[in-house]
């Protein structure tokens, strides 16, 4: 079939819709439910690292149940926090930097970690894709933060192309209107859950497939 112009400002229009059912990415719910503070939304960032929403979430909230601040993150011994997190993967590891980033955002900022990027990327463990999502969700700082959903969908939109979710982030900088900046993860992760799927991606349901390149499905429901 012929395909219109992709128009980004109507396909997530659209998406918006599409996704109302699905639940939301794991930092977004978490705000809403008033983990909304630099320090919540990066704890429960590393804790999501190779994790699924689905453990994040509870995870995560059993932490602020037991410690919100950096102060009360710090005085927790490791094994409490390792306990607390159990179920994140690689949990022993990130159990080690979260104390370590508790005891020095108390030490240098007190209670209030400042949503600055180069503040985040200084601690061990803390990527861009990290960094940014929690600058775009805590602060509502304008920055892209771009994981294996965004990178797939993008790509196979053929709105981008890029062969990493590195390379996909500069070139969204690059052409995606920067009121998009936060919402372009928002919307596609739910998106990229349970429409745009990595295989099999169900096409015959999905709102933009009037615009979509279709980039490399072979497949689809």
């Amino acid at each position: 079939m012929d395909k219109q112009p992709f128009d980004i400002d109507i396909a997530l229009e659209r998406i918006e819709e599409a996704v109302r059912p699905w639940p939301k990415a794991a930092l977004f719910q978490l705000f809403e439910e008033g983990y909304t503070s630099t320090f919540e939304q990066l704890l429960a960032c590393i804790i999501s690292i190779r994790t699924y929403d689905e453990v994040t979430l509870p995870v995560s909230r059993k932490l602020f149940a037991r410690a919100r601040t950096p102060s009360s993150v710090a005085a927790l011994s490791w094994e409490e926090l390792d306990g607390l997190i159990g179920p994140s993967t690689f949990h022993e590891r990130k159990a080690h930097q979260m104390l370590a980033i508790a005891r020095q955002v108390t030490q240098s900022y007190g209670e209030t970690l400042p949503g600055d990027r180069d503040v985040l990327l200084s601690f061990a463990g803390v990527g861009p894709k990290c960094a940014n999502l929690v600058l775009g969700v805590a602060c509502g700082t304008p920055v892209i933060s771009v994981d294996i959903h965004v990178h797939r969908v993008t790509g196979r939109w053929g709105y981008v192309e890029a062969s990493t979710p590195e390379k996909a982030l500069v070139a969204l900088e690059d052409k995606l209107p920067r009121e998009h900046w936060i919402d372009i993860n928002r919307l596609l992760v739910p998106f990229g859950k349970h429409i745009c799927t990595g295989s099999k991606p169900k096409c015959s349901t999905c709102p933009v497939l009037a615009m979509c390149a279709q980039v490399g499905v072979t497949e689809h429901r």
